[in-house]
């Protein structure tokens, strides 16, 4: 466990009595009810939105959580799990907020509830440098194509893309292995994270094919019943966009600031 402090925004106290819905020892804040602590879950591997560094945490998505809780006035612990393991987390009251770069979907706010959307992304392909068979979305049918476990990209292969097997990994790095190797045709993911790959670590074995499919927006995930820490995270998110300090953030991890 991770503890990160955030002592702006509303002014947070140090952690009193009571307990948090995750088990935590945690007290009100005396501003509306909203408690000192919140646990916040985040994926261990999901470059450059969170992913370990010299032994900590960081990117876009930790820079902005931490940034919203100075806003609002509360600490955060933050744990990491898989991903597949956030929105269960949360339905259990193992964590309060979630940030991981999840998609918000219709499917997932019957059991979750989300912030307004802070990143707009999609899902991109891809392939070996030296493969030229694939150029698009048409081009995967009847191939092994590698994604994360539990991503609505693995619901897309199985969904949309017909006789494709869907070859899904706990960790992104072990999806793209999989291309790099001959496992997999091909890997299709969320934007960002194709793109931040294939410029790093990847810039000698695989390239970005096709389009930007299947337009999707990133929300923070909530455990149900939370409404007002709801509402102050949504205020929050809108003043750093006013202020500048969400397009520092973006510039930061993005190169270039949101368009």
């Amino acid at each position: 466990m991770f503890v990160l402090a955030a002592c702006g925004g509303g002014g947070s106290k140090s952690t009193g009595g009571g307990s948090d819905s995750a088990g935590n020892e945690s007290g009100s804040s005396g501003d509306g009810g909203l408690k000192d602590t919140y646990t916040v879950a985040s994926d261990t591997s999901f470059v450059p939105f969170e992913f370990k560094e010299k032994g900590e945490y960081v990117g876009f998505d930790i820079d902005l959580i931490n940034a919203i809780a100075d806003e609002v006035g509360f600490e955060i612990k933050l744990e990491t799990t898989n991903f597949d393991g956030i929105i269960p987390g949360l339905q259990t009251g193992s964590f309060d907020i979630a940030i991981a770069g999840i998609t918000i979907t219709d499917e997932r706010k019957k059991t979750v509830d989300f912030s307004d959307p802070y990143y707009d992304a999609g899902l991109r392909i891809g392939v070996a440098v030296d493969n030229d068979d694939i150029n698009s979305i048409e081009d995967l049918k009847g191939k092994t194509v590698a994604t994360r476990l539990g991503s609505t990209s693995a619901d897309y292969i199985k969904e949309n893309i017909e006789g494709a097997k869907a070859s899904q990994f706990e960790q992104l790095d072990q999806a793209y292995l999989a291309v790099e190797n001959g496992s997999a045709d091909a890997i299709l993911y969320d934007s960002p994270n194709v793109a931040y790959y294939i410029q790093t670590k990847g810039k000698d074995s695989l390239k970005m094919v096709g389009e930007l499919y299947q337009a999707e927006q990133y929300g923070i995930a909530f455990a149900k019943g939370q409404d007002e820490l709801v509402s102050k995270v949504n205020e929050a998110l809108s003043t750093l966009k006013e202020n500048g300090k969400y397009d520092e953030i973006y510039e930061k991890w993005f190169g270039e600031k949101p368009e």
